[in-house]
């Protein structure tokens, strides 16, 4: 049996003595959307923060087609295809939107294809085009997450790791946002996609996983966990 394009195995995490993650198991396919999700404090962003080597493990495997990331420094990690696009979206103050886009190719040699996916993220977040020049801090919740996606993009990431897509954001700024994710992802970008949203991460997903105080708890299509009781009663508010 081939071994899956992003595999999580027995994941443990934490910070000093504090487990966070216990024994963690997760899948993304190639080509495909998954979503994590859970309450506050289930170690979502943790998990995230893990893969992408701001948090180191205490134990288990993460691997992106068969290489070893558990360890690794944060740079190696990107090297490797893994982006991570963090909750607040983390963008550079005081740096134009057009840089901080750049940032996110600064492990890129600068040649022609930098431009030229410079240019694939402004035609896909239009909004970014129009305020290239402008301080990114100033731009409006909505289009601080386009920029922090686009930054991500440019890295040319395998896997795109999203926490919080939703967060603080109106309704019409996260249908947007979603329209987004799904053509990144027809271009042949893998997602793992965390989110608060319960309706909005099973929209978007082909799969998912439950992570309930830091273990998974289910995983299913995102069908079955739309209708599952449990999801149902626990984070849609239906019993």
């Amino acid at each position: 049996m081939a071994e899956p394009f992003f595999q999580i195995k027995g994941l443990e995490s934490g910070y000093g003595e504090i487990r966070v993650l216990w024994g963690v198991d997760l899948e993304v396919n190639r080509g495909e959307i998954v979503c994590l999700i859970g309450s506050n404090g289930a170690g979502k962003t943790t998990l995230l923060r893990t893969v992408s080597g701001l948090v180191k493990p205490a134990a288990g495997s993460v691997r992106i087609e068969g290489e070893e990331l558990a360890g690794l420094e944060c740079k190696d990690i990107l090297s490797a295809g893994v982006a991570h696009v963090p909750e607040g979206r983390r963008l550079f103050r005081t740096m134009s939107v057009r840089d901080n886009l750049l940032m996110g190719a600064y492990l890129r040699r600068r040649d022609k294809s930098v431009d030229e996916d410079l240019e694939r993220v402004m035609t896909m977040f239009p909004r970014l085009a129009e305020r290239a020049n402008q301080d990114a801090a100033t731009l409006s919740g909505g289009e601080q997450q386009m920029c922090a996606i686009g930054r991500s993009i440019m890295s040319r990431p395998k896997l795109l790791m999203i926490d919080e897509l939703s967060l603080g954001l109106a309704p019409r700024a996260v249908e947007l946002l979603g329209e987004s994710l799904v053509e990144i992802n027809k271009a042949g970008v893998s997602i793992l996609l965390v989110e608060q949203d319960v309706m909005t991460a099973l929209d978007l997903a082909h799969r998912g996983y439950v992570l309930d105080r830091g273990r998974i708890v289910m995983a299913a299509p995102s069908e079955e966990l739309r209708e599952a009781p449990a999801v149902r009663e626990a984070y849609i508010g239906a019993s």
